[in-house]
Formats: C-alpha cells, structure tokens, sequence
C-alpha cells in the first residue's frame, strides 16, 4: 500500500453493508461514527454483455435509472452527516473519503464502482484544493488502486473525474469515481495493440517512449517540471484536450516514485487552474473528464510481445466545450464511426494553455 507516511486510513461498514474508507492526514483522527440511516441492503442487477460484432462489452445496470439526480446542496449524498441531516458519509467532517457507490454500473462478479470524495466542502473543486489536500487524493487513488487489484473479478482499474452539468454530473459536490472492470477496456487494448506492432517493427523501442520524446520537442508542451510533462497530444480528440505523464515510466499509480509524488500536486492543480481560465474569468468553470489510464492487472496474452511495464501511466483531461457557449457535440461520424473531428488546431489549444499561466 502506497502512500505517505502522515495519512491514515480507517475502513468501516456503512447500514446496508457497503465499505467506506477515510483517508486523513492526521494520524491521531479517530473515525467510529456510524452510519444510522435504515437501509436495506443494496441490490444490483449488474450484467456485462459482450459484443460479438465490436468484440467490446457493455455493462447493462437498470438499477441506476433510480441515482440520485441534482440534489439541493442541503440534500447532497456526499456532503458530512450533521444532526438529523444524515449522509453517505456517516461522520460530521473528513479529509478524504471513498466508498462503493450505491448505484454502481459494475458490481459482483462483474467489477465494482466506487466514489472519491475530494474534500467534505461543497462549494470546493479539485483545483481549488491545497497542496496536501490534493496529495492526499493522489493516496488515495493509488491505496484503492492496490486494493481493487486484488479482486478476483477486477482485471482494470480506473479513476477518473467527471466535472460540470454538461459532462452529465448529477451530483455537484466534488468527487470522481474507480472503476475497477472485469475485463481489459476497449481503448487500452488499442493502446496494447499499437506498442506490441511498435515494439515489433523497430526491434523493441517502446511506443510511449517514442511519442513523449517527440512531444518534448514540439510546440504543444503546456508546462513540464523535473517528474512531469503536459502536453496537447498530436491527434487531439477534443478541443481541448491535454495529457499529464510522469517522465519516468511506469505501468500505474503504484509505480509512481516518491519524487513525482511530491511534485504531482504542484503540477496538476496548476493544469486545472489554466482549464478554468481557457474561455475568459468571467465565463463558468470548464466542464471537464480527468482520466488516469493504467495498465491492466490480467494477463496480456492478447498483445504479443507486451508486458505491463511496456504501458505507461498517464492522465488525460479533457473539455467537450470548443469555445465561449457552445459544446462539442459526438455527432454522425464521433458516434457514428468513432472518427473525430476536432475545430481546435492542438497547436492552437497548447498556446492558450500556456497564455492562461496562473501568476
């Protein structure tokens, strides 16, 4: 279990028999409060089907139809339990806290879902976070990494955030959420793909290596410290779009070596600052996806010649909106044909990442 020395983590039971985690960064907090709400035990009916014709999968969960959706910030599941106001979070404060979703897309034998609450402040958002704070999330995705792994169900796993309306979010106190999927997801198996034909036409060079190298030379570098590089890919998907990598590889979070720990914070929290301001200071804050892809923890018998050290872990943050009012919509040939067109030249995105500095 990989994180800092000063956090403490606290396992518990909520009623209807779910696990929550704490995570706190004082070692001398006490966590027994518990969870008085009368719940029936959660059911689910969770099915992961398979596609003969696209050889992907789809998770088939009817139960979620009943989440909660845009809840008063009196009402909000996320927030700490406080008097007869009661939560998911049984105690009246935290730090940082995870447990399984109520309504998870996977459960069982088919995976498991579970929410990352950021901070126990509702107005916050991860950008808006300290230092330590956002530290303290980077542990936690790494300690429910190991543990989800670990599953005999789990073959993936990963964390993610979802931020703004117009990303679909029902619930606006800031958290993301861990996948952790049965099965190896369709866009890293494109990615294994491409390193084992890489590694195959050149005799062993590694295709992350490759593309980071080119990419430290180019024009779309957003910002680069000692551990990290972000930078507007080549092909950009989405308007804009920018990927975080640590400059030395390695296949998941738990590879991370203290150096890049430490400096992650610093790095990422700019990165998102820079998100808000890319539409001017007076517009509403960027809708966004931040998307940490890992390498899978099954076997790679698929991808020839590939071992989990060939993948590299990196986060990809996103924004479906292309300018000031309007979005980017996956249309007839995105959705369609899965072929995107992007109206933001990435040369063009980078700059503005960097105009936006924060001072």
């Amino acid at each position: 279990m990989q994180r800092s020395a000063a956090v403490k983590k606290t396992s518990t039971r909520l009623a209807d028999g779910r696990e929550l985690v704490y995570y706190d960064l004082g070692d001398d907090t006490v966590r027994d409060a518990v969870d008085r709400r009368p719940l029936d035990a959660t059911v689910t009916t969770s099915e992961v089907r398979h596609d003969a014709l696209l050889g992907d999968s789809v998770a088939i969960a009817s139960h979620r139809q009943g989440r909660t959706y845009h809840p008063p910030a009196d009402e909000c599941p996320l927030c700490p339990s406080r008097g007869d106001r009661l939560s998911e979070v049984p105690d009246s404060s935290y730090d940082v806290v995870v447990f399984e979703n109520r309504f998870p897309s996977l459960a069982g034998d088919s995976g498991r879902c579970e929410v990352v609450c950021f901070t126990s402040d509702h107005q916050a958002s991860f950008a808006s976070l300290s230092e330590p704070q956002a530290r303290l999330v980077l542990d936690a995705w790494t300690d429910r990494t190991s543990e989800l792994s670990h599953l005999p169900s789990v073959e993936q796993v990963f964390c993610f955030e979802n931020r703004g309306a117009e990303i679909g979010v029902t619930l606006q106190h800031p958290h993301g959420q861990i996948y952790a999927y049965p099965f190896t997801t369709p866009r890293t198996a494109l990615m294994l793909r491409q390193v084992a034909a890489h590694k195959e036409a050149t005799g062993g060079e590694n295709l992350f290596d490759a593309v980071l190298q080119r990419e430290l030379t180019e024009e779309r570098i957003v910002l680069r410290s000692e551990h990290w590089v972000a930078f507007v890919p080549y092909a950009a998907h989405w308007p804009y779009e920018v990927h975080l990598y640590p400059l030395r590889r390695v296949p998941d979070l738990l590879g991370l070596d203290e150096a890049a720990r430490t400096e992650f914070p610093q790095v990422y929290l700019e990165l998102l600052k820079r998100f808000d301001r890319i539409f001017g200071e007076n517009e509403p804050p960027t809708p966004y996806i931040a998307a940490w892809h890992q390498a899978p923890f099954g076997q790679l018998e698929d991808f020839e010649g590939v071992t989990r050290d060939d993948f590299a872990l990196h986060l990809e943050l996103f924004t479906i909106r292309r300018t000031s009012g309007k979005l980017k919509f996956l249309a007839g040939s995105e959705s369609g044909m899965n072929v995107f067109i992007n109206d933001v030249p990435p040369e063009r995105a980078a700059q503005r990442l960097r105009e936006v500095a924060s001072s």
